[in-house]
């Protein structure tokens, strides 16, 4: 007898259809109008080898979500650092990364307060690293951005509002170098193009013409 896989069910009665999906950590989504267990039971073994290997490639991809009960990294611009949880006297929480290790001090054990802390160093950077790269692009590509906005997002990258204000997921600082300029190029873009067709990707090529190997290395990493 084939064992089903663990799912979370979202029932949604406005949905006409049945939706398989997966988070960040691999675990599988079902969205579906109300319907029968039995008809959800019959998809999950039809879709067993698609669902197989749908979560083996998010689980080999890098920079997930962090469990602070095992052995720890952290990818800081492309490279995989070590995480060192330190516990000392004083009552707070520092990360220091000093080139070729993160080193987390803590004086009470709390995961979400390290995981805040760990989003912290992200932001910091992204913060620090991402504008002066969209002043080169843009004035390369003669665009003119609004407002830089940076936070953590689960789904995107970036993203171009209708008034070319350019928000950056602060994750991207897991990323290499060359991917985080593609995500520069790929939004300021935007600006002139608000959708993904042909004249959208062609203005990214022009600027980056191996875009297509930086989009195939993006795909490697999670948010």
């Amino acid at each position: 007898m084939s064992l089903l896989p663990q799912y979370i069910h979202i029932v949604n009665p406005k949905l006409k259809h049945i939706y398989l999906t997966f988070d960040n950590e691999g675990n599988l989504i079902i969205k579906s109008p109300k319907m029968p267990q039995r008809k959800i039971e019959q998809l999950l073994l039809k879709k067993a080898s698609w669902i197989n290997n749908s979560r083996e490639k998010i689980q080999r991809k890098k920079g997930k979500v962090l469990d602070f009960s095992r052995a720890l990294e952290l990818y800081f611009m492309g490279e995989s650092y070590p995480l060192a949880l330190i516990p000392h006297s004083k009552k707070r929480v520092q990360l220091d990364f000093d080139g070729e290790k993160f080193t987390l001090f803590y004086h009470t054990y709390d995961e979400t307060l390290f995981q805040t802390h760990v989003d912290r160093f992200y932001k910091k950077e992204a913060q620090k690293h991402i504008p002066s790269h969209v002043e080169f692009w843009a004035e390369k590509m003669s665009l003119s951005p609004g407002t830089l906005r940076f936070r953590k997002t689960k789904r995107q990258w970036g993203s171009c509002s209708g008034r070319n204000v350019l928000s950056f997921n602060t994750m991207m600082m897991k990323l290499p170098q060359d991917v985080i300029q593609y995500i520069i190029v790929h939004e300021l873009a935007h600006i002139k193009h608000k959708h993904h067709q042909k004249d959208f990707w062609q203005l990214v090529e022009h600027y980056l013409p191996d875009y297509k190997r930086q989009v195939s290395e993006l795909k490697n990493y999670t948010t």
